[in-house]
This record gives structure tokens, sequence and C-alpha cells, in this order.
């Protein structure tokens, strides 16, 4: 895995700290523990199928949807983020 930068010079996880654990977990069938890994992995997938699908099959209200996961998944990122900052720093 490659090492966090932010981690290394600040001693802080970022936010994007367990992205690639995640995805690892997900790639060996462990579904549950990519999630407590990283909250937003699945959000983030859906968007990225989203994307993908879109990229070659038009369909309505795909600018609504998009916006929406965006939302989701940045709301999800910083939430997962400051829960994981509370419980290290209590």
């Amino acid at each position: 895995m490659l090492p966090c930068l932010n981690k290394k010079l600040f001693g802080i996880d970022c936010l994007g700290c367990g992205m690639q654990r995640s995805i690892s977990l997900l790639f060996k069938g462990d579904f549950v523990a990519a999630f407590y890994m990283y909250p937003a992995i699945y959000p983030l997938l859906l968007l990225l199928v989203i994307l993908g699908l879109n990229f070659f099959i038009k369909f309505k209200y795909d600018s609504l949807l998009k916006a929406g996961l965006i939302i989701i998944s940045v709301l999800t990122i910083i939430v997962s983020y400051v829960i994981k900052m509370k419980i290290i720093f209590n």
C-alpha cells in the first residue's frame, strides 16, 4: 500500500486514509470490513458506476443523480473523518 504523506508529515489521518485498504478488502470479498475501514467506499463506487454508465447511456435526471451521489459521498467522508478524529483524540 502507498503510505499517506499527510500521516507521515503531520501524524494525522487525511480524509482518504483507509480507502486503499477498503478497496483491497472489497476485492477479497469482505464487504462489511471494507465499510468499517472506509464508510464512503460504497457511495463512491456507486458514483463511479453511474459515471461510467452515463458515458455510454444517457438517461433522464443524470445530473441530479450525479449531484446527489457527490453530496452523499462528500458528507459521508466528512462525517466519518470527524467521528474517527473524535475517537482518536478522546
